[in-house]
């Protein structure tokens, strides 16, 4: 059974006559055909007892045939007016519609006002999709399997890259260009080298500064493994001479990691897993410094329903997927992140990244 599918029936119990959805990843999640727009117009509409429609840029018509089966595709030219094209497309008497929420800019929503004038856009369809989502199939595991393998590799390349003489940046490249060379195509989200001091900022921006002898490396990084994500982080010491003070807060955030990993247990809230790491950080003086969620969603987008906050009475139940990512950030002086995103089994949690919890760079070289 198809995710569109899914999605269509999903609509019909809840009522809603039309629906569009924007956001390109969604788009691809339901119908196969991955594509960013850029400016030009890509939206998926779903009507009642008729063939979802997908309007699309005119360029990317031949991939689509490919990738699309049920779905009928209407292609717009740069000197067409795609908006128009969509309202004749559409039988629109008087009625409600869902929108993606989650995504649609307002500049979108206005347009298309403009174009259905007699729709009311009533509805949010993000938590339908949400709910669709967040449950994994064995074939979605299977690629985020492959996905987690080219994480664990982009860990080794970094490793290999680490030099006094490069900065975050090169190192970035470096890490790219090896998976690339692999037919590793596309990241899942922005890489991050951050040395000890910028890793206190928990989404630094990798910049000119070389690597430094015996400081902390913050690796986080993910790939795109045929449309599902992965993403990991770990914390590499670069040198020979830990001090007793790094190794603490290494080891802290460790004991976080693995004690929530462990301690997990199927249906307990996502709260309530978020405070068995917090409690071992907080407990030891840091908790001030662990300064964001343990962890949130991951599936075809990187960040995606549930999330793993104090805020979330979301049960955790079997085929979720979900990282667990303590942390530990003193302002200007060192940050520390371990990270891995894990399946929930009848059995406990299953990791989809496999690389060693030892700080030693050279443990991957």
């Amino acid at each position: 059974m198809s995710k569109l599918f899914d999605f269509q029936n999903s609509l019909k119990d809840n009522h809603i006559p039309l629906t569009f959805v924007h956001n390109p990843q969604t788009i691809g999640y339901l119908t196969g055909f991955y594509s960013n727009p850029h400016e030009r117009l890509l939206m998926l509409v779903l009507q009642d007892n008729e063939q979802p429609l997908l309007i699309l840029p005119a360029l990317d018509l031949e991939q689509a045939k490919q990738c699309t089966k049920n779905i009928t595709l209407l292609p717009h030219l740069d000197s067409d007016n795609a908006w128009e094209l969509l309202a004749n497309a559409l039988h629109h008497p008087q009625t409600t519609a869902a929108l993606d929420k989650d995504y649609m800019s307002v500049s979108v929503f206005e347009k298309l006002q403009q174009a259905l004038p007699n729709v009311t856009f009533s509805i949010d369809c993000s938590p339908i999709i949400e709910q669709i989502k967040y449950i994994k199939t064995e074939d979605e595991l299977a690629l985020m399997r492959e996905a987690g393998k080219t994480a664990d590799l982009a860990i080794q390349f970094a490793a290999r890259a680490f030099d006094t003489k490069k900065s975050e940046m090169e190192i970035v490249a470096e890490i790219e260009y090896s998976l690339k060379k692999v037919g590793v195509s596309q990241m899942s989200f922005d890489t991050m080298v951050l040395r000890q001091p910028n890793a206190a900022n928990p989404h630094g921006t990798p910049g000119t500064d070389t690597l430094q002898w015996n400081e902390f490396v913050l690796l986080d990084l993910g790939t795109i493994h045929n449309g599902y994500a992965s993403d990991m982080t770990r914390t590499l010491f670069f040198g020979d001479t830990m001090s007793s003070r790094q190794k603490e807060l290494y080891d802290l955030v460790l004991l976080a990691h693995h004690t929530a990993r462990d301690q997990f247990r199927i249906g307990m809230k996502a709260s309530e897993l978020d405070k068995i790491a917090r409690d071992i950080i907080t407990n030891a003086g840091y908790g001030e410094y662990f300064t964001h969620r343990l962890g949130h969603g991951i599936g075809p987008s990187v960040h995606e329903f549930p999330s793993i906050s104090s805020a979330s009475d979301v049960a955790l139940i079997e085929g979720m997927c979900f990282s667990i990512e303590p942390g530990i950030y003193l302002p200007n002086d060192i940050g520390i992140r371990i990270e891995d995103c894990f399946i929930v089994t009848k059995n406990g949690l299953e990791s989809l990244t496999h690389s060693s919890y030892n700080p030693d760079y050279t443990t991957f070289l």
